[in-house]
């Protein structure tokens, strides 16, 4: 079911693992608040789309005919909206006992907030990781979308999709996947969690080991004021970046002493500064030094790692990521575009889920359009 975000970021990673997707959007689509033409509008990819007026009682029952025979169905819309329409899980069910049935929203389907508007800075905020996000002393660092929405939304109800639709073969019996964005961050969370149970983790920002506190895990500025970053937290990897920045291991003093990490920060800071990143490219890359430069979008796919994997992709003349992961014996496909919500799309996309005499049925009734 169309929407913002997380559920055709899912219903993509779906459909790209193989799964054959159609979006159900609006016959008429509502602005969701960012407009861009549709071949960017990435999201959408991989699947085709028809849109349906579904105030109409008759467009509802074309869908539950979809959903009769659909393994799953995914929706974004707050608690309740499903049932108004006609289209909640009970009456699903009835249709169909094995639909796994995907519901994503930030706050859940339950709880004092269930019903609130909000946005994925509101979810990670809620969940205490935008707290641990940033430099000490400095602002919570916003990390666009990616762990909300996309991790511990999409991500995790894909794989709640998944884990229902193996055990409705086993059991004969569909299920409500209940993935809500605050528990899906919280759960990405459970390793800071256990440094917090172990005294091992300082609640002020910026000042533990893997958030900027320390020295060996940070982003440093170079002469061409580019960035790079290094990360190497194990002794004999954190070595080696000493040994290629030309310092005295002795002199630096044990890595994990945190009172020495303000002052090396600043070494550091300085040294990095001496060169431009290519530089620092030529001398860490290629060495167990944990090392990687801070490209921008336009740079990805140049780099030669990501060239030869071809991570990013042009279809369309328009360059995107490639879908993801990657698999031995059932390779994935290229994405297809975007493609626009018209008479002969639609037609073509259902003829996969109908039967002629149904299609026929439902143009002469004028809940899609005849080709």
């Amino acid at each position: 079911m169309a929407g913002l975000g997380p559920c055709p970021m899912c219903a993509m990673l779906l459909a790209e693992l193989g799964a054959s997707v159609i979006r159900i959007d609006r016959k008429a689509p509502i602005d969701l608040g960012i407009k861009r033409p549709l071949e960017y509008d990435l999201l959408r990819r991989s699947r085709p789309a028809i849109g349906l007026d579904l105030k109409d009682p008759k467009a509802v029952a074309m869908v539950l005919d979809l959903i009769s025979s659909a393994d799953a169905v995914i929706e974004g819309f707050r608690p309740g909206v499903m049932e108004k329409m006609g289209l909640g899980p009970d009456v699903c069910f009835k249709r169909n006992p094995k639909l796994v049935f995907g519901r994503i929203t930030g706050w859940g389907q339950t709880g004092p907030l269930s019903q609130d508007a909000a946005h994925d800075l509101n979810y990670i905020a809620l969940t205490g990781v935008l707290n641990a996000l940033g430099q000490r002393n400095g602002s919570p660092a916003i990390p666009l979308n990616l762990i909300g929405d996309f991790g511990g939304g999409a991500l995790y109800l894909a794989m709640g999709v998944l884990a229902a639709f193996i055990q409705s073969q086993v059991s004969g019996k569909g299920q409500v996947v209940d993935a809500a964005i605050v528990d899906g961050v919280s759960s990405l969370a459970t390793m800071f969690y256990g440094f917090k149970a172990a005294d091992m983790w300082r609640p002020e920002r910026g000042t533990n080991t893997i958030d900027s506190g320390s020295y060996f895990c940070n982003v440093y500025q170079c002469a061409d004021d580019l960035w790079v970053t290094v990360s190497p937290v194990e002794g004999r990897f954190n070595q080696i970046m000493l040994e290629k920045l030309g310092l005295n291991l002795t002199e630096c003093g044990p890595q994990m002493d945190h009172t020495l990490w303000p002052a090396m920060k600043e070494k550091l800071q300085d040294i990095f500064k001496t060169k431009t990143r290519a530089q620092w490219c030529e001398i860490f890359e290629g060495s167990d030094s944990c090392f990687a430069p801070v490209l921008s979008f336009d740079e990805v796919a140049d780099h030669p790692h990501m060239k030869e994997r071809q991570t990013i992709i042009e279809v369309n003349g328009v360059e995107q990521p490639a879908p993801a992961p990657r698999f031995s014996q059932t390779p994935l496909g290229l994405p297809t575009p975007p493609q626009p919500i018209n008479a002969h799309n639609t037609w073509h996309a259902l003829e996969e889920w109908m039967s002629p005499e149904q299609l026929a049925s439902y143009a002469k009734q004028g809940v899609i359009e005849t080709i």
